[in-house]
Formats: structure tokens, C-alpha cells, sequence
């Protein structure tokens, strides 16, 4: 390299040093010290002390960790089909050619806009066993509404419910796929007499695959990571019943002070998240359609 390269090279390196510096600074580094925690016994007020692999074997005798580690995948397998299942049906609904489609697209996405706090505690009065909305309207039809978040049988799933709330980030980005389908297409399967459920089956969702794939994969790193609605509106009760890994890592790291311990969970959580998402990888090859191939 000549001195004019150098120069350039210095000058690249200028404009990426803000980027560079926050990355080693915010990410790079909290990760490797995170990982050398995860080794160690540390309480934040004292040196870390290495220990080896001592918080892992403890974490495979904790049955806390393993209600955690349980609830949150009992969580993923409910709220994860349904919100994909309910975003994909209102995309296709406010894709449809209607009259005020504009005021049905901006009501479904609202939602998403409210603040996690205020979302809780709106959830919390409509969830309410004796003053809620929601059991006043079954009491009108009859129906003796449960202790939504007050019975462990039900908390679960009344969170797993409420999460559907928020998906209207993800009917964005549907409605989003939907504009790419090549009405062509549709026209071609309508000369051929194909009705609406075999247009739906063989062009619409193979066309939209790799949407629902990105979906897929966001939905399932975030509820693997659910915590702050759970941790607002249940505090992990009744009976830990909603206690997720996430609330159960914030404990141990900023209540208990055990970060050693916190930081081993996060390693663990990763990997869980690692396979899972390599596994959704793996399993695109054969569902997942892309239009230049």
C-alpha cells in the first residue's frame, strides 16, 4: 500500500470509528466479560472469583431455573402459532381491495404503539376477576369468568392471549409481503378456476414464505425472551406459574446479586435461542420459497 491508500484507509476509518467504538464498547466486550462472569462466583461488590463451570452444574440441579425454562416454552407454544396465525389472517383481511381500509389498517396497527406500562395495566383491569371487562361480558351470556391472573391454570394463557395485542408490527410487514405477490399470477389461477383457498395455498403463502420466515424467527427470539408484561402485571405468580427465564435472570443478577449466576443463564438462554433459530434456518430450506429461485 502506497501513502495515498494509508490515507484513504485513514480516513474510512474515521468515519467507522463511531460505529467501531460502540460496538467494542457496548457489545464485544460486555459479551466477553459476560462470558468470564459466567466462570466466575461475583456479587458486583466484590471481585469475581473464578469457579469453572460450577454455575452451569448448578443450574442443571435448580428446579427454579427448570419452571422458568418450562414456562417459557409452554408460553412460546401458545403465543407464537397464534400471533403468526392471527397476523398473517388480519394481512390478508386489510389486504383485501375494501372501503375504508386506510381507518381498519390504523386501528389493527395502534396497538402496537402504546407503551408496554400503559399496555399492563390495561390488561390488568380487563383481566380483573370481579371488575374486568372481560368476565362482565361473559357474566352477561352466563358464563362465570375464572381468576384470569390470580389461578395458575390461567395465567399462562391469558398472557399468552394478551400478547396478541401487540401484532401489529407484524401485519405491517405482511401487508408489506402481500404488495410483492404478482397479480399475474392470481389472474392466471382464476383463468384456470382455481378458487380463493387453492389461490391462498399454492400462491399466496408459498410467495409469502420468506415473510413468514423473518416473522418466525423475530417471534421466536422474543418470546424466548418475554419479561417485562409478565414482570408488570403477574411478578411470576401465582405459584411461579408465570415465572419466565428472563424474570428468573433479572432476579438472580439484580436482586440476589448473583451476576455470575445471571450471566451462565444468559449463555444458556443464547444457545437455546442459537439451536431453535438454527433449526428454523434448517427447516426453511424445505418450506421456503424464494421468487429468484
Amino acid at each position: 500500500m502506497n501513502r495515498k491508500d494509508w490515507a484513504q484507509l485513514g480516513k474510512g476509518l474515521g468515519f467507522l470509528s463511531p460505529w467501531l467504538i460502540g460496538f467494542f464498547a457496548f457489545t464485544l466486550i460486555p459479551v466477553g466479560l459476560s462470558f468470564y462472569y459466567s466462570l466466575c462466583e461475583y456479587s458486583l461488590l466484590q471481585k469475581p472469583l473464578y469457579i469453572g463451570l460450577d454455575n452451569y452444574r448448578q443450574l442443571w440441579a435448580d428446579p427454579i431455573f427448570w419452571k422458568a425454562l418450562t414456562n417459557t416454552f409452554y408460553y412460546a407454544l401458545m403465543a407464537l402459532p397464534s400471533g403468526m396465525m392471527v397476523s398473517l389472517g388480519l394481512a390478508l383481511l386489510l389486504n383485501a381491495d375494501i372501503r375504508g381500509q386506510a381507518i381498519y389498517r390504523t386501528i389493527i396497527f395502534l396497538p402496537s404503539l402504546v407503551p408496554t406500562v400503559a399496555s399492563a395495566m390495561l390488561w390488568l383491569w380487563l383481566f380483573n376477576a370481579k371488575l374486568g371487562l372481560i368476565n362482565n361480558l361473559l357474566g352477561k351470556v352466563g358464563i362465570e369468568g375464572p381468576g384470569w391472573l390470580t389461578t395458575p391454570e390461567w395465567a399462562l394463557p391469558a398472557l399468552a392471549f394478551m400478547s396478541l395485542w401487540g401484532v401489529g408490527h407484524t401485519v405491517v410487514i405482511y401487508l408489506a409481503g402481500l404488495q410483492d405477490v404478482p397479480r399475474e399470477l392470481y389472474e392466471a389461477a382464476e383463468i384456470d378456476g382455481a378458487r380463493s383457498w387453492r389461490r391462498l395455498w399454492h400462491i399466496t403463502l408459498p410467495m409469502l414464505s420468506p415473510v413468514i420466515f423473518f416473522n418466525l424467527v423475530m417471534a421466536l427470539i422474543g418470546t424466548m425472551q418475554v419479561f417485562a408484561v409478565p414482570y408488570i402485571m403477574t411478578g411470576g405468580g401465582p405459584t411461579r406459574s408465570t415465572y419466565f427465564f428472563t424474570m428468573y435472570l433479572y432476579d438472580n443478577a439484580f436482586t440476589y446479586l448473583k451476576m455470575g449466576y445471571a450471566s451462565a443463564m444468559a449463555w444458556v438462554q443464547l444457545l437455546i435461542i442459537l439451536c431453535l433459530t438454527g433449526f428454523s434456518f434448517w427447516s426453511s430450506r424445505k418450506w421456503v420459497h424464494y421468487q429468484s429461485k
